[in-house]
């Protein structure tokens, strides 16, 4: 019959062997202890099985937090070379948002699309945050931008609360450049980055919209058509990247700084949680 001194060591072996496995199927899942403790009764100890089944309640998760609203959030790059991943991903609280393990799963999950590629991402980045994030986070996640740049001069801009961020794409120019006017961008918020690119539907509308306003203000027709290209042109210079003024020098418009340094805008993205 075994001494108790062999029971009690048996004993508190069977409990360090059990926390073990508890604080290992924590760190791969990121669930709490008492879940990862029941998974483990329902699995009858055995550590896949308890995995599968907090990943599976991980979409169970994710169904029940899903209509509740994400109003805040973390934007994340990875750069490589003349190329950009941007991943902007939305939760609920600023709490999450500020909390350094929830900011690198969104830098790793830049650093994942950036390797993946935006087709692969998506399905790939739908699963982990369901699965997984989700489970450890506690929240409401969703994806709410990503896409990846790539040209010949990058620039990114990120502001310092991480929920407001810019990528800009130049053809000539320089980098430092492209950095300004990304943020630039993140600061004016442009739809569009010149005139023409502005849906005809869109300027028929705000024609429409100033034609009344101005019929209310008893202007006749003659006139009427002279004002409406004076404040077609002021709508571009709210919407168009390159007819905005400048944020570091209002005197000078964006085309007119991309003029002086022999460049243009091929692409640009605008960033906000």
């Amino acid at each position: 019959m075994p001494s108790k001194a062999h029971v009690f060591n048996y004993i508190l072996k069977k409990i360090k062997m059990s926390l073990e496995l508890i604080k290992e199927i924590r760190q791969i899942t990121g669930a709490g202890m008492s879940d990862v403790n029941k998974a483990l009764k329902e699995a009858d100890g055995d550590r896949d099985k308890a995995i599968e089944i907090l990943r599976k309640r991980g979409q169970k998760i994710a169904a029940k937090k899903s209509d509740r609203e994400v109003k805040e959030g973390v934007i994340a790059f990875e750069k490589k070379d003349n190329k950009v991943a941007v991943v902007a991903l939305a939760c609920e609280t600023d709490f999450v948002a500020k909390n350094e393990d929830f900011q690198t799963a969104v830098q790793g999950l830049a650093a994942k699309l950036m390797e993946l590629g935006k087709e692969e991402f998506t399905t790939w980045a739908s699963k982990y945050i369901q699965d997984e994030l989700i489970v450890k986070i506690g929240e409401n996640l969703q994806l709410a931008k990503f896409d990846i740049y790539e040209g010949e001069v990058v620039g990114i801009y990120l502001h310092s609360n991480n929920k407001n961020a810019s990528v800009l794409v130049l053809k000539g120019g320089s980098e430092e450049l492209a950095k300004d006017i990304a943020m630039h961008a993140t600061a004016m918020a442009p739809k569009y980055i010149k005139p023409e690119d502005v849906p005809s539907e869109v300027i028929e509308k705000e024609k429409e919209i100033y034609t009344e306003q101005l019929k209310k203000e008893g202007k006749p027709e003659e006139v009427i058509a002279k004002i409406l290209e004076g404040k077609v042109n002021k709508f571009y210079t709210e919407v168009c990247l390159i007819k905005q003024a400048y944020v570091k020098d209002d005197k000078k418009s964006i085309e007119k700084l991309l003029e002086e340094n022999n460049a243009s805008v091929e692409d640009f993205g605008q960033y906000s949680l």
